[in-house]
């Protein structure tokens, strides 16, 4: 039995609403696009603004409305997306799917739960879609070397955290040795440890620090140590990233701004005719 993937839109409606909704290339969508991120970027600072004490506590009310009002546009706009694709599942469990649900939940949820909105800050991940909206492609195949990069150094550097681990271990239990008797910030081995990842890491709080001249000593040869250890895991990612643009680039030819009317995923070759993730007719 052959099964036919051709699917389409049987209801102009729908069609129109998917062109509009999915499609940045047409006039409309192109519009629709835009409103939505500047709803995107006003949700988010309305979000912040709330939590602080003087703008926070003198508008909450006018806040509260915005915020859902805005939220009243996303979940209408979410269930839009539902009913234009041919397979609605297939677009809720996508990644743009579970990121426009999550981005309306917590304004439900505060009714039940007090300072669950503060969550809404998690809409600023629909701004990825500026990337198909102003057809910035270049900009995520390069982001798709540093991905590449990161993902071929993840062994190396698993081992090199690893090592970190145990230096850090072997230089807080000496410190503690050194300094426990005589200084009372480090009162235990934990401690010193968290002193060494401090003093290792280069951040140097300054919370607690050695008072013996052998400490010193060792924390000098801690702190010099610390340059060492930034430069390595930035040379192994580097040498991945410069073997990264001929294996990343090469046959990356997809249209961003193509979307299966199916499933709503985009990221398809210029010359597919069927979707690669679900598999209907372009």
């Amino acid at each position: 039995m052959i099964v036919d993937n051709r699917q389409k839109h049987d209801n102009p409606i729908r069609e129109r609403l998917y062109e509009i909704i999915f499609e940045a290339d047409t006039p409309g969508g192109k519009m629709f696009d835009v409103a939505l991120l500047i709803a995107i970027v006003v949700s988010v600072i309305v979000v912040m603004l709330e939590t602080t004490n003087n703008f926070g506590a003198r508008y909450h009310d006018l806040l509260l409305a915005i915020e859902w009002i805005l939220t009243i546009f996303f979940t209408v706009e979410y269930l839009l997306r539902l009913y234009c694709v041919l397979r609605p599942w297939k677009y809720a469990t996508s990644f743009f799917g579970i990121v426009d649900l999550l981005a309306i939940l917590p304004t439900y949820l505060s009714i039940f739960l007090a300072g669950s909105q503060s969550l809404l800050v998690i809409r600023v991940l629909r701004l990825i879609r500026v990337f198909r909206i102003f057809k910035l492609a270049n900009y995520m195949r390069q982001g798709r070397i540093i991905m590449l990069a990161m993902r071929r150094s993840a062994p190396k550097i698993a081992v090199f955290i690893l090592f970190v681990t145990l230096m850090v271990v072997i230089i807080g239990s000496i410190m503690y040795l050194v300094e426990g008797g005589v200084n009372e910030q480090f009162d235990s081995i934990p401690r010193s440890i968290y002193w060494a990842i401090v003093t290792l890491t280069t951040v140097g709080y300054g919370d607690i620090s050695p008072v013996t001249d052998f400490g010193q000593f060792l924390a000098a040869l801690v702190m010099m140590l610390g340059y060492s250890v930034i430069a390595v895991p930035t040379g192994i990612v580097t040498v991945e990233f410069s073997k990264g643009p001929k294996a990343a680039s090469s046959g990356d030819q997809s249209h961003v701004n193509r979307a299966c009317h199916s499933c709503g995923k985009e990221g398809h070759e210029y010359d597919a005719n069927f979707c690669k993730f679900c598999g209907a007719h372009l």
